[in-house]
């Protein structure tokens, strides 16, 4: 039986509230870290800035409460976010958005390259990995461990890419997030959006989502209008 022909798009996936449903998890994972340093910041607040890097995350939440900002703090926060989200995995609460294990196989099976690349490490990183049933030994996942910048900076979806062996201009960054889009841009490939994360289509479209679905689901209904078939 004749393989279908390969894709000429590759795609790049984020990961929290694009393949695992796990946003609102983090913000919680982040409240509680906050709360125990006794850093008082509305839920809403740490939403909205939920996809970019942790360190940058951090910081920028420091900065906004006047709290003085010092790599020992930096690192008690990030031990306390990842220890609260594992606990919630542990529990069974991070579980895969609608259809993305389907569209994982879709590509796979029409020989169309894919990869994950996510402002997480993989202290968090692991356990949607492997809600989502992904072998990091198999499938190219970049985290933010590897790279020097994370998003909104381009440099998990360049490697990613490289990881890959194909060019970044002719990716597909699939993200939730305005962070995933304006990396997008920066590495010069076009960005599609999903609803799944809790930011609007205006939002993403403003940012440079030059196509925007509802989740993973909605995506592979609407594949064909965003692979290029080789």
């Amino acid at each position: 039986m004749p393989h279908p022909p390969r894709s000429t798009t590759a795609f790049l996936f984020d990961l929290d509230g694009t393949l695992v449903d796990s946003v609102y998890q983090h913000v919680l994972a982040w409240k509680e870290a906050l709360d125990a340093e006794g850093v008082e910041l509305s839920v809403w607040r740490i939403h909205r800035k939920i996809g970019m890097s942790g360190g940058l995350f951090t910081n920028i939440l420091l900065r906004e409460t006047g709290l003085e900002i010092t790599e020992e703090r930096l690192a008690r926060l990030r031990r306390r976010h990842a220890d609260a989200y594992n606990r919630q995995a542990a529990q069974g609460a991070i579980r895969p958005l609608p259809g993305a294990r389907a569209l994982l196989d879709y590509l796979q099976d029409s020989g169309i390259a894919w990869a994950i690349a996510t402002s997480g490490r993989m202290a968090t990183a692991a356990a949607n990995l492997d809600a989502l049933g992904v072998d990091p030994a198999k499938v190219p996942v970049v985290t933010r461990d590897q790279v020097r910048h994370a998003k909104p900076d381009p440099d998990l979806f360049i490697a990613a890419a490289e990881r890959l062996g194909v060019e970044i201009g002719h990716s597909l960054v699939i993200g939730d997030s305005v962070w995933d889009m304006l990396a997008a841009q920066r590495a010069r490939a076009l960005g599609v959006g999903l609803l799944s994360g809790g930011y609007g289509p205006e939002e993403l479209e403003r940012s440079g989502a030059f196509r925007v679905y509802e989740d993973p689901a909605d995506l592979l209904r609407h594949v064909d209008e965003v692979a290029a078939r080789g």
